[in-house]
């Protein structure tokens, strides 16, 4: 258990006066309502700065919201100063500090109290620079607070606009799906068709070549033979029917080289239409792969956007959740203030039914005052009979003690007499007996 000294009277006068506030003993043995108010003002404005200027403010601000202001101010007023010294009481360790050490205040729990304050008060004096840089923490958390709360609403704001634009994007996106699986289908299309066509392009190749090399060949063949022949016409005998017969052979072998060299040529040809149909369709897939990149470009966009998005969310779910924490604790804190309402509606209705009370108890007090004060001009005017007849007693008394004075007196002086001849007699006797007589 927390425990504070205890101070005596004078101590706690002392104290006060350090501070510059009169108080004096008889505050202290009989203290009211109104000294126990201000000397109560005036630790928590030592303590944390808040003045009746300070709570001026809020409570204008409160009676504003109410009918019948008037009505509600002084309570309202005690009400909310009330607020603060509880904080202030269980800050300095105060259990049992109720509204009633402020309207009825007792002197023994107000010097209990005072003393818990000022204890307190030098303890925060002492711990001065502590306490302001608990104080600064506290101004930059709440300005880090407001700074989070305004960060917060920007985000939502932007994460507003980031929706509204994917909404109104949202059409061309799908479009541009759309249009994206069409033509992964249509390259899906061509890339077979170009490996077709590839395929073909080699083979034609390879006949072409192969065609090539055969007329190479069959001009080398037609040249060796023309050689031949001429050797052969050198060394052979002229004879017509003979070269007649050749020529025909050789004619016949003409038309069909001939037609070989023309099927060849016919060939050629539609091998280079092929191969130009080939080179078309190359340059197709070309443009379809240039396509196909656009589209990946466009996919990694669009990619690059949904993780903003995925992100933007997260944040979005993360402000959320910090948002209903502090719509719970806006909940909780209008509960708070409804309950506070409640307790101050039921404060006020107490109060109103305790000044109608003390009201009752005031005049019945006054009727009471009245019967007293006509009592008290009877015992006045019995206590002026009784003072007259003290004082006639008391002048007969001190002539009674006169008398009396007188009277012992001579009673002395006779006892001194009748003493000293006793003496005398026996002192006479004693001599005459022959004793010794000792003074007893």
């Amino acid at each position: 258990m927390y425990w504070f000294p205890s101070m005596e009277r004078h101590e706690i006068i002392e104290a006060f006066n350090d501070w510059a506030i009169p108080v004096s003993l008889r505050d202290l043995e009989h203290p009211t309502s109104d000294f126990v108010t201000m000397i109560y003002s005036a630790c928590l404005q030592r303590v944390r700065s808040i003045s009746e200027a300070d709570l001026e403010q809020p409570l204008q601000a409160a009676l504003a919201l109410v009918e019948n202001p008037d009505l509600y101010a002084p309570a309202l007023g005690h009400t909310v100063l009330f607020y603060h010294l509880q904080r202030l009481a269980k800050a300095a360790r105060i259990t049992d500090f109720s509204f009633k050490d402020l309207s009825f205040p007792d002197p023994d729990r107000t010097r209990g109290h005072l003393s818990a304050f000022i204890n307190f008060v030098k303890f925060s004096e002492q711990r001065a620079d502590f306490l302001m840089g608990l104080r600064e923490k506290s101004a930059h958390v709440k300005e880090e607070r407001e700074k989070v709360v305004y960060a917060l609403r920007a985000a939502e704001k932007e994460v507003a606009t980031i929706k509204a634009k994917l909404a109104e994007d949202e059409p061309r996106c799908e479009q541009l799906r759309k249009q994206k699986e069409e033509l992964k289908q249509s390259l899906l299309k061509y890339r077979d068709l170009q490996a077709e066509y590839i395929e073909a392009a080699k083979a034609l190749k390879s006949d072409r070549a192969s065609l090539i090399q055969r007329k190479e060949t069959l001009q080398t063949s037609v040249s060796s033979m023309s050689e031949l022949i001429t050797r052969t016409r050198a060394r052979i005998v002229q004879s017509p029917e003979r070269i007649t017969s050749n020529i025909r052979t050789m004619s016949t072998t003409l038309a069909q080289d001939k037609q070989t060299v023309a099927s060849n040529e016919a060939k050629l040809r539609d091998l280079q239409l092929k191969s130009a149909a080939l080179t078309t369709i190359e340059k197709d897939v070309r443009a379809c792969i240039e396509q196909l990149q656009a589209v990946e470009k466009e996919t990694a966009l669009i990619d690059a956007s949904k993780k903003t998005l995925t992100d933007l969310k997260d944040a979005l779910s993360e402000k959320s959740s910090d948002l209903k924490e502090l719509e719970l604790r806006h909940e909780r804190v209008t509960i708070q203030q409804a309950n506070a309402v409640e307790k101050l509606e039921r404060a006020q209705r107490h109060a109103e039914d305790r000044r109608l009370a003390s009201q009752q108890q005031i005049e019945r007090l006054k009727a009471e005052y009245q019967e007293m004060a006509n009592e008290r001009r009877e015992n006045d005017r019995q206590v002026e009979e009784l003072r007259a007849e003290a004082d006639e007693l008391e002048r007969l008394m001190n002539d009674h003690m006169k008398q009396s004075q007188a009277e012992l007196n001579e009673l002395l002086k006779e006892y001194w007499k009748l003493r000293h001849a006793t003496e005398v007699y026996m002192e006479t006797l004693a001599n005459k007996l022959g004793m010794q007589v000792t003074d007893t």
